[in-house]
């Protein structure tokens, strides 16, 4: 089985000389389709930054990185763009990226314009998924904050990818919406083989996941979190 992602040896500094910051530090982990695993570690870790080389958005300064099987190094803009549009989705923090305007179906429809290509469930079948299928007519000033995620998450299911990257799902959430939101992560990785990486500060929702790293200073390491 390919892995959806494969890190190898991933590095990436900033500055040099004595003030360099090591934000990856050789950094290796790979994803099988249907694993949904988190990362966890303070603020200024490392974190944002693996999500970025992972979904093709920054190039290391060295190692090598795999999506769907197919080494991006040496991809120019529009490689890595049609990379990103037909592999990997996308579910962001904030929810303020969903268009005011637009309905929650016409969220999801949108995005499969812009996808270009049909993935594995049409649009009410996703909104079903998340349970919005009643709030398909609803924008997102009529939404609450756990259910503007879920369209959010309907929306990176689209089309289909090999490889979804949540960042901080449940910042804005409370404790239940917060496993309401990270269990629907998990469930929808394992039942359409989606590989799932997650990086989070909310080590309550982690028994969801199936494995669990921790980012320290750019090292990605095995979490051993009691």
């Amino acid at each position: 089985m390919t892995n959806a992602l494969e890190l190898s040896d991933v590095c990436i500094d900033y500055g040099d000389g004595e003030s360099v910051v090591h934000a990856l530090d050789h950094v290796s982990l790979s994803v099988k389709p249907g694993e949904f695993v988190a990362v966890v570690g303070p603020s200024g870790s490392g974190k944002s930054t693996l999500l970025a080389v992972a979904g093709a958005l920054t190039t290391p300064d060295s190692g090598s990185v795999k999506i769907a099987g197919t080494d991006v190094a040496g991809m120019n803009d529009a490689q890595l763009a049609k990379m990103r549009r037909d592999h990997i989705g996308f579910v962001f923090q904030s929810t303020t990226n969903l268009p005011a305007a637009l309905k929650a179906k016409e969220q999801l429809e949108l995005a499969a314009r812009i996808q270009g290509k049909r993935g594995r469930r049409s649009v009410t079948e996703l909104l079903a998924a998340v349970e919005m299928e009643h709030r398909a007519d609803y924008r997102p000033a009529q939404l609450s904050g756990g259910e503007r995620q879920r369209i959010g998450i309907a929306r990176a299911l689209v089309a289909g990818p090999e490889l979804l990257l949540v960042d901080e799902p449940t910042a804005a959430l409370d404790r239940n919406r917060s496993h309401d939101i990270v269990r629907l992560l998990a469930e929808e990785c394992h039942d359409l083989g989606v590989a799932g990486v997650m990086v989070t500060h909310d080590l309550d929702v982690l028994e969801y996941c199936d494995r669990i790293y921790e980012m320290t200073d750019g090292r990605l390491t095995p979490a051993a979190l009691s």
